[in-house]
């Protein structure tokens, strides 16, 4: 499988790099760091859609992923990794759709390492506008704080599964954009230094890597329960 690291992108050219890897469909591993704030929309998602109106009142840009989902607010620092392998490749089996904890074990890998306990789990459903706040799919969670989300697009040929980590947090611009109480965020969402891990985003970023690269180095079994359209 091959190993991307790609260093900071902005949140458009990370979109555009995950969309190039699904269409080669070849096995591989890319993490970035985000280097900018911005919107990102599901894939279903109008371009006039409540939080995109409001990114473009408060100056964000938005892009829009070919992913599930609602909306992501990306900051800096942020760790965006991805997997993409062959359709017919063991390691997406018969349960891919909800394969969260199979395709994302090098993320709970990392936050373990830190010494945060974490894992996958179902989306706590009080959002309807942000995804890691929503109803569909899984989440990654420290404790009751969500972390991280992730999504997927299958095609003829691919699947592409991508998910982002948070490491600092903007409650109130989060709140701003989502129309969520602040004090819910305080409480439900986390950054990983809000979790005492503060170490920099490239050190995280090259870990994150490998944990990713070693739990999906091996094909898996073909689970029929384990990922996401979300």
């Amino acid at each position: 499988m091959e190993r991307l690291f790609d260093g900071r992108v902005a949140a458009a050219t990370d979109v555009e790099r995950d969309e190039a890897l699904l269409r080669r469909g070849r096995p591989a591993v890319r993490v970035a760091i985000l280097a900018d704030r911005a919107l990102s929309l599901g894939v279903a998602q109008a371009t006039d859609a409540p939080a995109a109106l409001r990114a473009a009142a408060l100056g964000l840009p938005v892009v829009r992923r070919s992913t599930g989902g609602t909306g992501v607010l990306h900051l800096p620092g942020d760790l965006a990794w991805s997997v993409v392998l062959p359709r017919e490749d063991p390691r997406v089996g018969r349960g891919f759709v909800r394969a969260y904890g199979r395709f994302g074990e090098g993320a709970v890998r990392l936050l373990v390492e830190r010494g945060v306990e974490s894992s996958w789990v179902p989306a706590p459903g009080l959002s309807p506008e942000a995804c890691l706040l929503g109803d569909r799919g899984e989440v990654l969670a420290a404790g009751p704080r969500v972390v991280g989300g992730a999504a997927q697009h299958l095609t003829a040929r691919a699947i592409l599964h991508h998910g982002v980590i948070g490491v600092l947090a903007e409650p109130d611009l989060e709140s701003e954009l989502f129309d969520v109480p602040a004090s819910l965020l305080r409480s439900r969402r986390a950054g990983l230094d809000g979790l005492g891990v503060t170490l920099s985003s490239e050190w995280l970023a090259a870990r994150l890597l490998d944990h990713l690269a070693r739990s999906l180095g091996r094909p898996a079994e073909d689970s029929a329960g384990a990922g996401t359209t979300g």
